[in-house]
């Protein structure tokens, strides 16, 4: 039977990482997905939270993944108001009340921010879509042309 080392409790898994790698993305989406806080997760990840807004500005693949992790954040939060509200559970942890008010006015602030922030990426102008429409029937109109009769590839 091979050794095993001490158990890892839930406070290894969350505890800081104080060394900079190449793994410090992976800390801080993590985290992000789990605490819905730029500061905290790039704490987690042992870097400068100038660092990880840096890098959302330079790349769009960690700018998009950091969007899904606080989407992912923010349902948490979400399923975690409805299971309190549903089994009755009123109280944190260290005894305090829950602050459902707070809680609520969070979620739909996140939930407006997210609308807004889609409305504006798919904002684009009906002339832009017509010239995208144009562009692909010239295209096929190109291929019809090329396409030789009885050729089945147009």
């Amino acid at each position: 039977m091979a050794k095993r080392g001490p158990a890892r409790t839930s406070a290894d898994d969350t505890a800081p990482h104080h060394t900079t790698d190449r793994h410090w993305r992976t800390r801080f989406i993590d985290y992000l997905a789990i605490s819905s806080n730029v500061s905290r997760s790039a704490e987690h990840a042992g870097i400068d939270v100038s660092r990880a807004y840096r890098l959302r500005r330079a790349e769009p693949d960690f700018a998009r993944q950091w969007q899904v992790a606080l989407a992912e954040g923010y349902s948490h939060l979400e399923m975690e108001v409805l299971r309190r509200l549903r089994e009755g559970d009123f109280k944190t942890g260290d005894g305090e009340k829950f602050d459902f008010a707070n809680a609520i006015r969070l979620l739909a602030a996140h939930r407006d921010s997210a609308a807004n922030g889609q409305s504006r990426e798919r904002d684009v102008s009906a002339e832009e879509v017509r010239a995208s429409i144009d562009s692909k029937i010239e295209e096929i109109r190109r291929r019809m042309i090329k396409a030789k009769p009885g050729d089945t590839q147009a």
